[in-house]
């Protein structure tokens, strides 16, 4: 399990050792000696060194490792991974294509006779294997939210794939690959090997033996609103210590399905003061509808803490805490730390959900007011019988009623919710004065665009990466023929 004590890469250094493993295998190559190449088969060989490295490195930005992850938050990372797998999917696509592209040049007839023998003949055959299997892996990711299937398929799919892709392009590199037949090329293949079983085998074997060895067991389970329940877990007598942030998040599975592939990811809505954990989780999938039926004395497993949906140490001097539906499990946990401290700094609390039955833990907010100097509006989207709170929408008005009497330049917002509503808010609140680097969110999902301005920001440095990727590549390239 990881602790919040865990060692951190700042995005910078990540950035710099991404580009650095994924050129490694073209600088080797340059060291090599091969029969000359054309400039196209330059670049194809440099596209296929590079394009199986970064895929075998997806097994890292997947947000399971704090050391990736944990500075940059499990938003950043997720949205890295996916658009990783794009120039993956590219490059790949274009290995075999710019070897033939010479050929089809001069005889279109020729060209497209190579291309085929590269399709068909078996001595390709894996490097076939790993594209297919990329293609199917990419392809069941952007078709998830659509395909009627059980998410553990999906993860047991993914894994499958994954695996199948890395292997079978690192037999292709291995057995086809005209600088990897021996010398550094070669032993840095077998590391890549190495690594990624090591990875596999930290995932679904090291992290399977803790999740029994240091076991949880659920206390209580008790309903907050409609379809939302909050789960009280506690270690077991001899659990060794357990330490975490207030808005960071964990993967949980339970009874006999205490395996890694079965866990799903929850934000603690709790604090560190309070010995055990409280999840807050809402019905919306076909392990959530269970949790309500769950029973006092199941066994659980978790593996965390994991994410930066927190407090900096150098903290502004005004907070201002944004939830959407069951959004309002990682804001809880927030809250309830602050409430612990008895911070001092204004506090606004601004809380959307559908209906005035989904709001959650209502009578423990109204009594954090009197403890903090803490301001909060609820906004319904429906109206109800008796409801007399705001209803609409968080929109520029209300978000400016909710910010009154703050200086924006030294207030810090921290928003989970529902795509739509982290788009709309964040942007708002950069409207309202709010320094982009003091607006921080988490989504329920990451199947959405690049919408609001902080995605914006973050896919031009993604690109930023991509780019030097490329520059690096066609320098190489230029030395490897």
């Amino acid at each position: 399990m990881e602790t919040s004590g865990a060692l951190r890469l700042p995005g910078t250094v990540l950035a710099i050792l991404y580009l650095l493993v994924c050129l490694m295998p073209v600088v080797l190559a340059a060291t090599g000696t091969v029969a000359p190449l054309d400039p196209w088969e330059a670049g194809a060989a440099a596209l296929g060194l590079a394009g199986l490295t970064a895929m075998a490195v997806q097994f890292v930005t997947s947000g399971r490792f704090a050391v990736v992850s944990g500075r940059l938050g499990i938003d950043r990372i997720m949205a890295f991974h996916k658009i990783a797998a794009r120039w993956v999917v590219l490059g790949l696509v274009l290995h075999p294509v710019l070897y033939v592209l010479p050929t089809w040049l001069n005889d279109p007839a020729l060209g497209q006779e190579r291309f085929i023998a590269y399709l068909t003949l078996s001595h390709y055959r894996s490097g076939v294997v790993a594209l297919a299997a990329l293609f199917l892996l990419v392809g069941s990711s952007l078709l998830r939210e659509r395909v009627p299937w059980r998410y553990e398929a999906w993860r047991a799919s993914h894994l499958v794939l994954g695996a199948v892709a890395v292997g079978a392009g690192l037999h292709h590199a291995l057995t086809s690959g005209r600088f990897s037949a021996a010398g550094l090329v070669e032993a840095f293949w077998w590391l890549v090997a190495l690594a990624a079983v090591a990875v596999l085998a930290i995932l679904y074997g090291w992290r399977w033996l803790l999740l029994h060895r240091r076991p949880w067991r659920l206390a209580s389970v008790r309903k907050v609103a409609d379809r939302m329940w909050e789960l009280d877990i506690q270690p077991e007598p001899g659990n060794p210590a357990w330490h975490y942030e207030a808005g960071q998040f964990v993967w949980m599975t339970v009874g006999n399905r205490r395996f890694p592939l079965f866990d799903h990811p929850f934000s603690i809505a709790d604090s560190p003061s309070r010995p055990g954990i409280s999840l807050i989780v809402k019905e919306a999938g076909d392990f959530t509808r269970t949790v309500g039926r769950l029973e006092a004395g199941t066994a659980v497993g978790l593996d965390g803490p994991h994410g930066d949906f927190v407090l900096a140490e150098q903290e502004p001097k005004n907070v201002v805490l944004l939830a959407g539906g069951v959004g309002i499990a990682p804001i809880m946990g927030l809250l309830r730390d602050m409430v612990a401290r008895r911070d001092p700094r204004p506090v606004r609390l601004g809380y959307a959900a559908g209906t005035p039955a989904n709001f959650a833990c209502l009578d423990e907010i109204e009594a954090a007011e009197s403890m903090l100097d803490l301001r909060t509006m609820l906004v319904s989207e429906e109206d109800a019988a008796g409801w007399t709170g705001v209803v609409g929408r968080l929109d520029r008005q209300r978000l400016a009623a909710l910010l009154a009497g703050l200086d924006p330049k030294q207030t810090i917002a921290l928003m989970c919710g529902p795509g739509p509503m982290v788009t709309a808010v964040s942007d708002t609140l950069l409207d309202l004065g709010l320094p982009i680097d003091n607006v921080v969110y988490e989504r329920f999902d990451y199947g959405g665009g690049v919408t609001s301005r902080l995605d914006r920001r973050r896919a031009l440095q993604f690109v930023g990466i991509g780019v030097a990727l490329a520059a690096g590549l066609g320098a190489l390239a230029t030395v490897i023929r």
